[in-house]
């Protein structure tokens, strides 16, 4: 890729790296932020009316820690460690993420909401949060176990999906979108390949909204950029005012890549290098933005796209909106199960990157 204009004015922005955590952690190690608790006996949320004073609270023991065994790897990333675990009692596995801690001031509001919203949500598309844990200047989040791993390591394999796969991944991303969008009033701001996980009925659910990518930051810590910015929306890489749109460009972007088998800013298959940081940058900002090839695609899929990857956020689709385009209703009556695509693949492998 070729770029001959230099890039200008573009803005990234880098949080600062003073840290404080001492005022909304007790002398007990309780990380408490309003109505919420939360330390080794996991998250409580308490009114001043009907609960005691936070000296005489009693916490209810009914899952803990010390409940789950680990039994391997399964993901490793800036921000935290991924681990399967099992309930030593009864045997149920649990993805168990754990975010080293050391929160700047300004964002720890929008942390606590996260938490809130991750403990609350009742959405089948968004991957289950079981419990979480303050314990020892780490967060312990125990969520859904999603067998066949992510998105990502499906495309490794598979290389490509076909259009009614894509239909059906699509309905079940944008279902969860609606979700958090709408109900949650939550920014994904991270969706990418390896931010959907599957599982061997062929569930397709979003992971990371929040917590995890906003302590990561904190840390002064970044995804490699091959897997953040490279899905960003244009408003998002300008320093730009963003909303819920973000995410649909986000969504387009991953779709498309899905569908072309490469990443949609690498201009063919065999191309050898990725462009530089700022090349990618400038491409997504000020360039054409990608489009699904007619040639090789059905106009609905083409469009589908297009309502997704718009520079100008108020052009784009909503989530919503996208429920209903042509492309996603045009396999409502086939009977196709993602399912019976991601049992024939192999165990997912280590994933280092998620």
């Amino acid at each position: 890729m070729k770029l001959k204009k230099p890039l200008k004015e573009l803005k990234l922005s880098v949080p600062p790296q003073e840290t404080s955590v001492s005022s909304f952690l007790t002398a007990s190690g309780t990380f408490h932020d309003g109505d919420l608790l939360l330390n080794t006996k996991g998250l409580r949320l308490i009114s001043e009316e009907n609960d005691p004073p936070l000296s005489e609270l009693k916490e209810i023991d009914q899952f803990s820690l010390e409940d789950l065994e680990t039994v391997k790897v399964i993901g490793k990333g800036s921000g935290g460690v991924v681990q399967l675990a099992r309930h030593k009692w009864v045997g149920t596995l649990f993805a168990l993420k754990v975010i080293q801690m050391n929160i700047q001031e300004d964002i720890r509001k929008q942390i606590v909401q996260e938490l809130k919203i991750n403990q609350a949500s009742l959405c089948p598309h968004i991957v289950v949060c079981y419990h979480s844990f303050y314990h020892n200047g780490a967060i312990s989040l125990v969520l859904e176990y999603m067998d066949r791993g992510s998105l990502a390591d499906v495309l490794k394999q598979v290389n490509t999906l076909l259009e009614p796969y894509l239909a059906v991944l699509c309905k079940q991303v944008l279902q969860g979108l609606v979700y958090l969008h709408n109900e949650g009033h939550v920014i994904h701001r991270d969706l990418k390949p390896s931010n959907l996980l599957v599982n061997q009925k062929g569930d397709v659910k979003i992971t990371d909204f929040g917590v995890s990518a906003m302590l990561a930051t904190s840390m002064g810590q970044r995804d490699t950029f091959v897997g953040t910015y490279n899905y960003m929306a244009p408003e998002r890489i300008s320093g730009g005012s963003y909303d819920y749109k973000s995410d649909i460009w986000s969504l387009g972007m991953v779709i498309l890549e899905c569908a072309i088998g490469r990443f949609p800013y690498i201009q063919c298959e065999d191309q050898q290098n990725w462009p530089s940081f700022y090349e990618l940058l400038e491409a997504i900002v000020t360039g054409p933005p990608p489009s699904a090839p007619p040639d090789q695609f059905s106009p609905e899929f083409c469009s589908f796209v297009s309502a997704c990857i718009q520079r100008d956020p108020a052009k784009r689709s909503t989530a919503q909106e996208l429920l209903n385009h042509p492309f996603i209703q045009k396999f409502e009556d086939k009977d196709i199960n993602l399912g019976i695509l991601v049992a024939s693949l192999e165990e997912p492998p280590l994933n280092l990157a998620r």
